[in-house]
């Protein structure tokens, strides 16, 4: 195992260190607690925003902390949840008045350990409310799941909310949006290699030169099948199918060509190319688009395509501004 940390024991508080070094101006770090706050936590007036989940998905979490989308990210272990304590003192150090939107991507450890962190704030009147985030299209249920995955549309999601707490909409208003995001976006996935957790040593899986795995998980779980590695005009259609078979996307749309973290950005243009001459062959409208590593599995060589209907609404808030380390624009 070949990596750029000191300790495994120790990976996600040295990183955690890191980020507050290289972004202080923007996040601040709770240390004890494994917590990243937007530096003027807690916004009077505004809803909160608390997201997060295992470590080694960077940018997601931490990386969308700031003014235009998260309050405060929760970080866990490598692939492993935070605990409720975490998420409990995260929502309470939030909250400016105008109660709490958890956002919770669908994994068995994240969905129980911020319910039990939203009935722990409720005892302090915190008002909170939860969008679960499932729309991976690969598998119904999988082995961290009782339903789809939680993965790309987390990153919009995250982004378009952000925008609508800092118009100051209250709960019910953002949780609204959150729940039209959510319902109409979609994701798949594919690996080309495994990755490595510090803590275990060695790949969570074994993949052949000439293979890959469609619909992988963002935890190196298994997708829908094994199969040939082709060209990517090939890894693209099967990719774009699943999507397109499951929602209508004809019209406008948002599209998110993501990164696994082992793959170069040179690969993840050409994926983007053959995708979007096929959503233009589908009579979609990408109006704006990501092409980057934003929810990532550390190492790991593959790719994931999200696709989210868009309206005007929508493409407002996403070009509202926003300063993130992961995101920013318009600031």
């Amino acid at each position: 195992m070949k990596k750029l940390i000191n300790d495994a024991a120790d990976v996600v508080a040295d990183a955690l260190r890191g980020i507050e070094a290289a972004h202080g101006d923007r996040v601040r770090v709770d240390h004890d607690h494994h917590i990243v706050y937007r530096a003027d936590a807690p916004v009077q007036g505004k809803v909160g925003l608390v997201s997060g989940g295992g470590s080694g998905h960077e940018p997601m979490h931490g990386g969308f902390v700031g003014p235009g989308m998260l309050d405060a990210a929760c970080a866990g272990e490598v692939f492993t949840s935070p605990v409720p304590e975490q998420m409990q003192v995260a929502t309470e150090g939030v909250d400016g008045g105008a109660g709490v939107l958890h956002i919770v991507k669908n994994y068995t450890g994240d969905i129980m350990n911020f319910e039990m962190a939203a009935e722990l704030a409720a005892e302090s009147d915190i008002r909170v409310e939860t969008i679960v985030t499932d729309d991976d299209v690969a598998v119904t249920d999988s082995l961290y799941t009782a339903g789809r995955r939680g993965v790309g549309v987390t990153v919009l999601l995250e982004k378009i909310v952000g925008a609508a707490a800092e118009e100051r909409r209250d709960l019910d208003a953002v949780l609204e949006v959150a729940k039209k995001v959510n319902g109409q976006g979609r994701s798949m996935g594919l690996a080309l290699t495994s990755c490595t957790v510090p803590a275990a040593g060695k790949p969570t899986f074994e993949l052949g030169e000439d293979e890959f795995e469609l619909g992988i998980g963002i935890h190196g779980e298994p997708g829908r099948e094994r199969r040939k590695l082709g060209p990517a005009s090939e890894l693209a259609q099967q990719l774009a199918e699943p999507i397109l078979a499951d929602l209508d996307f004809t019209g406008d749309a948002i599209a998110l060509l993501n990164g696994m973290g082992g793959t170069p950005l040179l690969e993840l243009y050409v994926m983007y190319g053959e995708v979007a001459k096929i959503l233009e062959k589908s009579g979609v409208r990408v109006v704006r688009n990501l092409v980057g590593n934003y929810i990532t599995s550390l190492e790991m060589a593959g790719c994931s395509l999200t696709l989210l209907k868009a309206d005007d609404e929508i493409v407002k808030l996403w070009d509202a501004p926003v300063n993130t380390p992961g995101l920013r624009w318009g600031c």
